[in-house]
């Protein structure tokens, strides 16, 4: 039974910090490469982030200098920290673990940027 259980998401004024957490279970964890994704309404799902099970990050360029992801391989936990908040930034924001050709999601934290 495989777990992405992410957490953090609320309303928040632009400018403003948010730190998003995800929780797997089910999985060999310190073997993926955990992701952050994030989809608005009527738009396709984009990365946001991802890290190796190594430690090494990438960032879309969109977010670069505003966001750090991290995670904790004895907690099987990745986080995603976001600062300098957009109103664009509004979206759902999803946990991904990949390795090979295992996909997996989870259900998803909304996060809403605005005054």
């Amino acid at each position: 039974q495989v777990q992405l259980v992410e957490s953090g998401g609320g309303l928040v004024q632009p400018g403003g910090s948010l730190r998003l957490s995800c929780a797997a279970s089910g999985i060999a964890y310190a073997f993926f490469t955990m992701g952050w994704y994030r989809q608005a309404p009527g738009n396709q799902r984009e990365l946001v982030a991802r890290i190796t099970g190594s430690g090494i990050p990438n960032y879309a360029d969109s977010v670069k200098g505003r966001v750090t992801i991290s995670r904790d391989n004895a907690k099987k936990t990745v986080s995603l920290k976001m600062n300098s908040l957009k109103p664009e930034d509004t979206a759902v924001y999803y946990c991904h673990a990949a390795l090979g050709d295992q996909l997996f999601w989870g259900q998803g934290t909304k996060v809403v940027v605005s005054s």
